[in-house]
């Protein structure tokens, strides 16, 4: 039975023809001897007419019985109707009433933020919910079409760790039977370096975790990163694939998802323009902008969200901001062997005011100099030996990139918070649903 199930996505192969639905009232109206049940089935919305006197009255009368989002099952015969959601509507001919659901707490007028969140696990059946989860899958899988189509390898890098390595700070610890403290990663990274020794170009895709005290809009303590790490790249062979991985995401989603950002209201127009070449500016040129703006920025200091959103207004595009004060970033970056106090680092910077979307850099490769920046960062050596030992056996130049899947899908979708943009968001102040 289960290969012959019909869902409301693909309506448009059965024009004419009598079909089963299966799904929850999304909601009702009638217009005199008329009834309309709106049925959503996870894969879209479908407008069910019932006519009194074209059906058994018994039949009729479960149009009172059914409620915000009860479960039930519908029969009847599919037809082409461009005013509908969808473009289709059903003629019924016949309702199952599976569950009725009693005083579903979302109904269709306005909630506040935190009513919803507490809601979270009901607030995903809404439309514009529904159409963000839906541009998310889609993210997800363009981002992995495009490496597995490149002859990557997925490395699952562990989410418990022995060592930081994006600072000390922002780490969540847990005791680890006999062995001591354990920490939830803040990235695979040093994994994929691994990796790539291993494989020649990989990538590692999982959660990821911030103890990072921060309540804006583009933070959460729990989100997902895809992460390559390629052998023998140096920054603008990074940079490169960065700026080929991120137009193959947009341009998939534009062609993809048009019925999802259409319920987003999102205008698409900015997000057109994601093509190659992307511009590149150097972090000294950034700071020039800033100036010129009239901000005031501190030459060394890192880009904060106002420094980053005032950069990205300069372009219609993303921007690439390369070679930033070594101080402000991670001990594994190499230094630019033209200027010692620089990091071989990039950060590419969404419009809109969306900020960093992508974080990456060349590694160091060199054996002395990575214990050097280690001791400069006050890092245990003993928790690194694994790591020192891609040194000492095999080492070359490489690098790689991390994106964040939540700020990625709020740009994407135009959203104000990325609280939307995973399905049970966890932030400094929500544990729950």
């Amino acid at each position: 039975m289960a290969q012959n199930r019909v869902y409301i996505e693909n309506l448009s192969q059965y024009i004419g023809q009598e079909i089963t639905l299966n799904g929850w009232l999304y909601n009702k109206r009638s217009s005199g001897k008329i009834r309309f049940l709106l049925l959503r089935d996870g894969t879209g919305i479908v407008q069910c007419v019932m006519a009194k006197g074209h059906i058994p009255d018994d039949v009729f009368a479960k149009f009172d019985q059914l409620t915000q989002e009860s479960a039930f099952s519908i029969s009847g015969k599919v037809k082409k109707d461009e005013r509908s959601p969808g473009g289709h509507e059903i003629d019924l001919t016949d309702v199952q009433v599976i569950s009725v659901a009693h005083e579903y707490p979302i109904t269709p007028k306005e909630h506040g933020v935190e009513f919803l969140a507490d809601r979270r696990h009901l607030w995903l059946r809404s439309s514009r919910q529904h159409a963000i989860m839906r541009v998310r899958h889609r993210i997800i899988k363009a981002i992995r079409d495009f490496f597995d189509g490149r002859g990557f390898t997925l490395i699952d890098a562990p989410i418990l760790t022995p060592n930081a390595v994006e600072g000390t700070t922002t780490l969540f610890d847990t005791e680890y039977f006999d062995l001591g403290k354990a920490f939830l990663t803040q990235s695979g990274q040093l994994y994929g370096e691994a990796g790539a020794m291993a494989f020649g170009k990989i990538y590692c895709f999982g959660p990821t975790f911030r103890a990072e005290k921060s309540k804006t809009r583009r933070h959460l303590t729990e989100f997902w990163m895809v992460e390559p790490e390629m052998a023998f790249y140096d920054l603008n062979d990074d940079m490169d694939l960065a700026e080929e991985f991120l137009e193959h995401i947009v341009q998939t989603v534009l062609k993809d998802c048009e019925p999802e950002l259409k319920v987003l209201e999102r205008n698409t127009a900015m997000l057109q323009n994601v093509k190659r070449p992307l511009p590149r500016i150097s972090y000294d040129e950034a700071v020039e902008i800033l100036h010129k703006k009239g901000l005031q920025f501190e030459w060394g200091g890192d880009l904060g969200a106002p420094d980053e959103t005032a950069i990205s207004e300069q372009f219609d595009r993303p921007v690439m901001v390369h070679r930033y004060p070594a101080k402000v970033k991670a001990f594994y970056m190499k230094r630019d062997p033209k200027n010692a106090e620089l990091a071989l680092a990039v950060d590419v910077l969404a419009p809109e005011g969306y900020g960093e979307i992508i974080g990456g850099s060349q590694r160091e490769d060199d054996l002395d100099k990575l214990l050097e920046r280690i001791k400069e960062h006050n890092l245990p050596q003993a928790a690194f030996e694994w790591y020192l030992d891609l040194r000492r056996y095999g080492s070359v130049p490489h690098a790689g990139f991390g994106l964040g899947v939540e700020r990625t899908v709020a740009w994407i979708c135009g959203l104000d918070h990325v609280r939307e943009t995973i399905p049970f968001p966890r932030m400094i102040y929500r544990l729950t649903p």
